[in-house]
């Protein structure tokens, strides 16, 4: 049986192993930090392969460079030892739902993900910590003084004597943010479907960095728009008020991602509503009904979604339409003569001709679909109905009410425990927009209070779909948080506090979040959702015991204890999970429990795994797994009393089951 690692998978090795089977005679053997032997890759003979197209020595090139970048690919790529236990009592509908939340840094999560859900996320949703020049609350924060900075970066010496004039002492900021989200975009592109999307909320702090990170994770191609959000003003701002934020997208694959995305116009119901009325009041009178449709328009803003319909003024009796264009795209495409229906008289005609040939003129004039002026003296124009231009393509620029998210969520929670949230309602029709259905994956690696979370819900709700979510969020301490915070946020966080302590939760970011999915399901709970709860799981260290040392290193009590390899506080549910993830299976998976001869029996996705952690395995329990002939099985190593026990089960499986892969932890 083969014993499994402690590790997630070491993506440098997976890298070399690519390497390997293009060029194989550039690899040659090393010794890593430990002494022990490893493959490495001859850069020098690398480099001769690809000597057409490489770069080489202090030669200038066009690139995203800072100080810490080369740190920051080497985190994307380090393994860790480290797993996600599930946590039942905090969790939703457990055993049925196929939603996740994992509390944890967003590395660690993303690093654990990368087998089970490698390939499968639809969308990818980033509200990342804005740039304010604040440390990051992540254990990879790479944050440094700025002495730090300036020796580390080339402009100072290790004495701390200057070798620039000009110093870049808030660059470090930028370069902090930037080594923070490298590592974390680079593991998210793994995730992505083909056709995947990575959506990102940011600031004008970092915009131009993000999209230049983006392209650079994602490829020159990768980077295919942004929506300007307008928002409150900021007076006491020198030189420019800044006034808006962005959400910024990038697509993994444009061939595969062919852009087709649109949304429904806002404010349809508020139009249609109002041209009700003007029809009661004023009947076939469409002249009557243009002048009060040209009226009522002119009380809506610019900002306001009915604005962008206000051209919509007229109305017959297949509804509501403006007089569109109906003239030929090139010089002399149609000529002939087109009669007004009331004088009699020839109309007067586009300088480029007429769009349709005369035969489809005259159905679409019989067919009342041409719109006339009162003489023929003016051109007409076609009829496009509102009804059949309900979507258009996403709009590089609209306004949103930030308030009216934060209400929401004050509403939901009874007070406001969470600063500026992100719209859920904008997130969820941004959603549907760039084509999440189905059964897709949303993945909010920067949960916050949940509004990227939420979004799925609502647009489940609304579409009858039935999307799925995993949101990723570290245990900020609120407690520190309200330290440094000042004015309304200072509030907000005292509240947030006050909050949890109630309900007796500890004071972080994660349990808002937590609480808000709760509060979100329960509002659903009428509807027709197909999932209406999360599983919690906690990025904590691996189950297994660390053995690994030099012998000289090895008292008699260590070897006592090295028997069993499985940390004493876990169960049989932390170590599942663990072989989930080795194994790369879903994680929402249903679990079903038994009891077989007096061993715990744990069923993975009706035979997809069979695992038995007790620690006293009996040929009676192995007979039954083996007569289930899972696609896999493991068992805990030290629950076999023998060798000769655990061969003996090896040869059941070889005789009952010869396809189920069996192994040991």
């Amino acid at each position: 049986m083969e014993k499994r690692s402690l590790n997630t998978p070491d993506l440098t090795a997976r890298n070399v192993q690519r390497i390997a089977e293009l060029f194989p005679h550039v690899i040659t053997e090393s010794r890593d930090a430990e002494g022990n032997v490893t493959l490495a890759v001859d850069f020098d003979l690398l480099r001769q392969e690809l000597s057409d197209h490489i770069v080489e020595g202090p030669q200038e090139r066009y690139r995203l460079d800072w100080p810490g970048k080369r740190a920051a690919a080497f985190a994307a790529n380090a393994p860790i030892a480290k797993t996600l236990r599930p946590v039942r009592e905090e969790s939703v509908n457990f055993d049925t739902t196929k939603n996740l939340f994992i509390e944890g840094d967003n590395l660690d999560a993303l690093k654990l993900l990368q087998e089970s859900y490698l390939g499968k996320i639809k969308l990818i949703y980033i509200d990342p910590p804005y740039n304010t020049g604040n440390d990051f609350v992540y254990d990879d924060d790479f944050a440094e003084s700025s002495a730090e900075y300036l020796a580390r970066s080339g402009q100072s010496l290790k004495s701390g004597e200057r070798l620039v004039a000009n110093t870049e002492a808030n660059g470090r900021f930028h370069s902090d943010w930037l080594s923070m989200m490298y590592p974390r975009l680079k593991l998210a592109r793994n995730l992505l479907t083909d056709d995947g999307v990575i959506v990102v909320s940011i600031d004008e702090n970092e915009h131009a960095s993000l999209v230049r990170l983006g392209e650079e994770v994602f490829g020159d191609a990768s980077y295919v728009g942004e929506i300007v959000l307008k928002n409150s003003s900021k007076n006491d701002q020198a030189y420019v008020s800044i006034q808006h934020e962005y959400i910024v997208f990038f697509v993994k694959n444009r061939q595969a991602n062919a852009g087709d995305w649109v949304e429904k116009k806002e404010g349809l119901d508020r139009i249609y509503a109002a041209f009700d009325g003007f029809r009661r009041e004023h009947g076939d009178d469409w002249a009557a009904i243009n002048a009060e449709a040209k009226a009522w328009f002119k009380q809506f803003p610019p900002s306001d979604p009915v604005s962008a319909s206000k051209h919509y003024t007229w109305m017959d009796e297949r509804g509501v339409y403006f007089p569109d264009n109906i003239a030929g795209p090139n010089d002399g495409q149609y000529v002939y003569e087109v009669t007004h229906p009331t004088t009699g008289k020839s109309v007067k005609m586009p300088s480029t001709g007429w769009r349709y040939p005369e035969s489809t003129m005259r159905e679409r004039i019989a067919d009342g679909r041409v719109h006339f002026g009162p003489d023929e003296t003016t051109v007409p124009n076609n009829k496009t109905y509102l009804a059949n231009t309900e979507y258009q393509s996403l709009t590089s620029v609209r306004y949103v009410d930030g308030r009216a998210a934060s209400k929401r969520l004050a509403k939901l929670f009874g007070e406001k425990v969470f600063t500026n949230p992100k719209d859920e309602f904008l997130l969820r029709d941004i959603y549907r927009a760039v084509g999440v259905s189905g059964d897709d994956i949303v993945l909010d690696m920067f949960a916050g209070s949940g509004s990227g979370m939420q979004a799925v819900l609502e647009l489940n709700g609304t579409e009858s779909v039935s999307c799925r979510y995993i949101g990723i969020q570290v245990a900020e301490d609120l407690n520190e948080s309200l330290k440094t915070a000042k004015g309304a946020a200072k509030q907000i966080t005292t509240n947030a506090i006050r909050h949890l302590t109630r309900l007796g939760r500890p004071a972080t970011v994660a349990e808002i979040t937590k609480q808000r999915m709760r509060l979100a399901h329960e509002r659903f709970a009428g509807d027709l959702l197909a999932d209406s709860g999360f599983r919690v799981l906690r990025v904590d260290t691996s189950n297994l015991i660390d053995t690994l040392a030099v012998p000289d290193g090895l008292s008699q009590d260590m070897l006592s204890g090295a028997i069993n390899s499985v940390r004493p506080d876990r169960d049989a549910f932390d170590l599942l999970f663990q072989v989930l993830l080795d194994w790369a299976l879903d994680l929402s998976e249903p679990v079903i429990t038994e009891q077989v001869d007096g061993c715990g029996i744990l069923s993975v996705a009706e035979g997809a795994l069979v695992a038995c952690f007790s620690k006293d395995i009996n040929p009676t329990v192995i007979s039954e797994v083996a007569r289930r002939q899972p696609l896999r099985a493991v068992f805990l190593d030290s629950g076999f009393a023998s060798d000769a026990a655990r061969i003996n089960a090896e040869q059941v499986f070889r005789e009952v089951s010869p396809a189920t892969e069996v192994r040991t932890i």
